[in-house]
């Protein structure tokens, strides 16, 4: 088992790269749906609730992907996630599965895991630290 550790530890920061990549993208995508009706999605007034939330998907999600502010976007996107699924999917019962929150809920747990790891070595963030 610890020869199986040391070689996948020696990825860890891939795998760091991949993960916010995926995220970072997939929540991007979420705001180009609302902001701009794209993907199958209906653009929604900027000024609005939903228009916000597409603000910080959209331009979140790309700073996310590319570990610019990787900390802070992380923990404001985490938070947005949270009051979604309070708001939007908890109302319709406790299991999110059946509410159809559990998009919104692995979401705020990538986001926390984000806001606390950082960007990791291979990001803007480090690159400008040096």
């Amino acid at each position: 088992m610890k020869k199986i550790e040391a070689k996948l530890s020696k990825y860890k920061d891939h795998a760091l790269v991949l993960f916010r990549l995926v995220f970072g993208l997939l929540f991007m995508v979420h705001g180009a749906q609302k902001l701009f009706g794209l993907f199958g999605g209906n653009a929604v007034p900027l000024a609005s609730l939903l228009g916000v939330a597409g603000v910080v998907e959209f331009f979140g999600g790309i700073l996310i992907a590319i570990g610019l502010l990787t900390r802070l976007v992380s923990a404001l996107s985490a938070v947005q996630m949270l009051v979604a699924y309070v708001m939007v999917h908890a109302p319709k019962g406790w299991n999110p599965v059946a509410n159809k929150g559990e998009l919104a809920l692995l979401y705020f747990a990538a986001f926390v895991l984000l806001a606390v790891w950082g960007g990791g070595r291979a990001s803007l963030d480090a690159a400008l630290k040096k």
